[in-house]
């Protein structure tokens, strides 16, 4: 040991004994001692070994079995507590001056190699390539360090690992990371320097190693302060912080993500760091969760966000060790973040890769799939009464719309909306005298994130990482989805509705909760009618009553529709109940199925001429030059409508742009696509084309059409467009006005139609909300994929069969016998529509029925409760004969 360190070493002890009294010293002495850094050095050099004494007493003790001290691990009474709570401990016992035991003679090796590890350490530090300086600064300081960057941190690993202890800063480690203060300081970005800093930039070393000085003293001093005061309260104290968020951007924070990654990327491949920062995340959270809660915290310090960014970092997050107490602490925490630091930390990881994306939301979608499958969720036990599981989605929705918001977006190309409103219900004052409001007479229901965004998800054309990663199918089993739909019409604050953060669920679950919206509206307006009907003495209609000629479905339907819609919209939103003229069939739902595929058959029609066919992509468009008015536009968007609101599904085949417009988007270039595949190829060729667009192709700004009769039509994208030649400066504008010509401006009348006939049946309904363009048009259409194996799986037997009876198993293998078109037909025969439901065939639960012994009676059908019931053939050829003849020639309704 030389002299300088023995000296240190004698000046410790006369400090020590003082060291209560020096917490209470005056500010004047406080400056006094950062102006003397040798003064302030022996100081920290003699807090710390009495800390460290004080750790040892309260982990492995004196070693003497009869001691009396209470706060000695050696005595009776003493509670053991982790090695945290005892570095906590230990400083509060330095503040108070509490009783230090001796070592006993029992522990004379042990006591003897801790007293002197300061000065081995010395000795060891004196060895290195440094001044004798910075040994002191590096050795004294780790206990007086209340944030980290980078740089501290590489040092104290560098030493560690030398020492081969890694104890002092896994203890560093701990006592930031447990911080919300600590952790909010920690690895700040440089700001940038202006052009006059830039040339002062060779001796940032030497202002770095001042800044750490004064900051040391600093934290030295703050250390004595025996205040309780929470992070909180401290937080915002300080002006660098507002003046660092006043120079940011709206999607920058002032923390060096960059430098965060690579401190995690060294030190969680070592287990015993790994663990302080699992400890560490579980002392902070409810911490952080208090602050957010009650004291407002983000609004004082916006920098408050950084230890958000900083614990997400971590790429551990997902690992068993966290998902049973740190990460859903975590969580609810998060969960907690205002309107605007969400938005803000939606804009941030927006910028982030799409590896990095997926990270974040495999963190919490498993956080989700551990907590509902380690519990067992019931009707009386909800998934949404979950607080783990709710705050997981809560923070779910930030990195979903973080995907949203880095992806592919299209925020300008939005539809105009309807010019006249849809007319209210002539039923509205009486409503009003009963007591009842109209439902979401604001609006349509809209997430106050994508409010602050300024972004929906129909504006995203491709996001970083597909939505469908993003449905948590455990959660959608155990979902109750009349209790959550419960929970969001009615939009209480301690009842949490997943219905709010629809990416999460699939569209089985999603069109349940629409089903149940549906039908309640059904039984409102079913129940207003009354009332009505009692107050008005008129005669009870609670049902959308169509009666119609089989022959003569579009004049008897589109009539009656058409009245309605002009006398009184809001009968459109009450069940529907078809009659065949001169069938005896009991609308159950069945017969309205039959009634929509009719209907769509006929309207699509291309004799009628309101919609063109495309023989390439088998898709249907409107016609422009279609001699129908813009009321039979209208008339197929309501029944379009009402095949939503009554859960039917249609055999329509329209483009994704059909969709995507119903939901308030307009066509692009991109969509003509799937709309018109010759057209976009050969736009897009003109688009990549090398050579000279003007010489070569010699096409201008007017572009010509073909009308049904043959006729060639004339239309100038820009005005004297025949004089504007298409270049290679100008070509995007003319593939982007050709577009917006074919799918928004040429239909515009009536797709406008169309769209309101549309909004009739549903502009009350959370359809917009819930579903995306596709999902819609599974919605509509079903689902193509045909799955009978799934079909067989799910269906259930009546009247005696089971699974294992021979005629059952001789249906199975004849029907998977059947081709594709014959088996369309069965679906037609016995439910009523040729498609499967949203989710495939496996949702759909049909019954087969014995329907007596050996007979000739073909088989036959309740389309509405999807029963096929089955005479019990004698054999299988007579059972395929029978059934095929059934599905074949069956045409109408009738009665048993």
């Amino acid at each position: 040991m030389n002299s300088d360190e023995k000296e240190d070493c004698e000046c410790a002890t006369p400090q020590a004994k003082t060291s209560p009294a020096r917490g209470a010293a005056s500010r004047e002495q406080e400056e006094l001692d950062i102006e003397n850094p040798e003064a302030s050095r022996m100081k920290r050099a003699a807090a710390k070994h009495l800390i460290e004494r004080y750790y040892h007493q309260l982990t492995e003790g004196c070693g003497n079995e009869s001691c009396t001290n209470s706060w000695c691990a050696s005595s009776m009474g003493f509670s053991r507590m982790d090695n945290n709570a005892a570095a906590v401990k230990a400083l509060e016992l330095y503040k108070v001056n509490a009783k230090l035991c001796d070592p006993h003679p029992s522990k004379k090796g042990t006591a003897s190699t801790y007293l002197e590890s300061s000065t081995h350490s010395n000795s060891a530090c004196s060895n290195r390539k440094m001044n004798h300086k910075d040994v002191h600064a590096v050795r004294d300081n780790f206990k007086d360090i209340n944030y980290l960057t980078e740089e501290k941190v590489y040092e104290i690993l560098d030493i560690c690992g030398e020492k081969e202890d890694y104890s002092p800063l896994i203890r560093v480690i701990g006592r930031v990371f447990s911080s919300a203060e600590g952790l909010v300081q920690s690895f700040r970005r440089s700001k940038p320097h202006t052009k006059e800093e830039l040339k002062s930039l060779q001796g940032k070393d030497e202002d770095k190693d001042e800044d750490e000085k004064e900051a040391a003293a600093c934290s030295a001093t703050a250390m004595e302060e025996d205040s309780p005061t929470s992070s909180s309260s401290r937080l915002g104290e300080g002006s660098s912080g507002d003046n660092d968020v006043q120079k940011l951007a709206p999607d920058e924070v002032s923390v060096d993500i960059e430098a965060v990654r690579r401190v995690y990327e060294r030190l969680l491949s070592n287990e015993k760091i790994e663990a302080a920062f699992l400890n560490a995340l579980v002392y902070l959270s409810p911490n952080v969760e208090c602050d957010l809660t009650y004291h407002n915290v983000y609004s004082r310090d916006p920098n408050y966000l950084n230890l958000f960014v900083i614990v997400m970092e971590n790429n551990n997050l997902h690992s068993p060790e966290y998902l049973e107490i740190a990460l859903p602490q975590f969580c609810k925490a998060m969960s907690k973040l205002p309107l605007a630091a969400q938005a803000k930390l939606t804009r941030l990881w927006s910028h982030y890769s799409a590896e990095q994306i997926r990270r974040m939301m495999e963190t919490f979608q498993q956080l989700i799939t551990f907590k509902v499958i380690s519990n067992e969720f019931s009707s009386r036990n909800l998934v949404n009464d979950d607080d783990a599981v709710v705050a997981a989605t809560k923070c779910l929705k930030i990195v979903y719309y973080a995907n949203v918001l880095g992806g592919d977006l299209d925020t300008e190309n939005n539809e105009d909306e309807d010019e006249e409103p849809i007319p209210e219900s002539s039923e509205l004052t009486l409503q009003e005298l009963l007591g009842e409001e109209r439902r979401n007479k604001k609006g349509p229901r809209v997430d106050p994130l994508e409010t602050e965004l300024g972004v929906r998800t129909n504006d995203c054309r491709r996001p970083l990482i597909p939505f469908e990663e993003f449905v948590n199918e455990p959660l959608n089993e155990v979902l109750e989805m009349d209790k959550d739909y419960t929970f969001f019409k009615v939009e209480t604050e301690n009842k949490f509705s997943f219905m709010t953060c629809p990416f999460v669920l699939n569209a089985v679950t999603k069109n349940l909760g629409l089903y149940y919206d549906n039908r309640i509206r059904m039984y409102s307006e079913r129940r207003i009618t009354v009332l009505y009907s009692l107050v008005q003495g008129q005669q009870l209609n609670p049902y959308l009553r169509l009666k119609v000629r089989r022959d003569h479905i579009i004049d008897d339907a589109l009539v009656r529709l058409e009245m309605i819609a002009m006398e009184n919209p809001a009968d459109l939103k009450k069940q529907l109940y078809v009659e065949f003229e001169g069938e005896q069939g009991v609308d159950e739902g069945g017969v309205s199925k039959e009634f929509f595929q009719l209907v769509v058959e006929e309207i699509f029609n291309p004799d009628i001429g309101m919609f063109t066919y495309d023989e390439h992509t088998r898709l249907f468009w409107f016609n422009s030059s279609s001699f129908e008015n813009e009321g039979q536009y209208t008339l197929i968007g309501i029944v379009l409508g009402l095949a939503i609101y009554n859960n039917c599904i249609l055999d329509v085949h329209f483009p994704m742009v059909v969709y995507r417009k119903l939901m308030g988007k307009k066509g692009t270039f991109r969509d003509l696509a799937d709309a018109n595949p010759v057209l976009y190829q050969s736009l897009k060729e003109l688009l990549e084309y090398e050579g000279s667009v003007e010489e070569d192709m010699m096409i201008t700004f007017q572009i010509s059409q073909t009308d049904p009769f043959g006729n060639r039509l004339m239309y100038d994208l820009r005005e004297n467009g025949d004089k504007i030649p298409v270049t290679n400066e100008n070509r995007k504008d003319f593939v982007a006005l050709y577009s917006e010509y074919i799918l928004n401006k040429s239909v515009e009348k009536q797709f406008k139609a169309f769209r309101r006939g549309f909004h009739m049946v549903t502009n009350e309904s959370p359809l917009k909300y819930l579903f995306r363009p596709e999902e819609i048009e599974l919605l509509i259409c079903g689902s193509r994929n045909l799955d009978f194996q799934a079909l067989e799986e799910t269906t259930e037997y009546d009247g005696g069969y089971n699974k294992d009876s021979r005629i059952i198993k001789e249906f199975w293998e004849t029907l998977h016998s059947f081709s594709e078109e014959q088996k369309r037909l069965f679906l037609q025969f016995t439910t009523g529509t040729d498609r499967a439901p949203v989710g495939g065939l496996g949702k759909l639960k049909m019954i087969i029925a014995k329907n007596g012994p050996d007979t000739d009676r073909l088989p036959t059908s309740h389309t509405c409760f999807n029963v096929l019931l089955l005479p019990e053939y004698s054999n299988k050829d007579k059972l395929r004969e029978r059934l095929l003849k059934a599905i074949t020639y069956a045409k109408g309704f009738g009665m048993l």
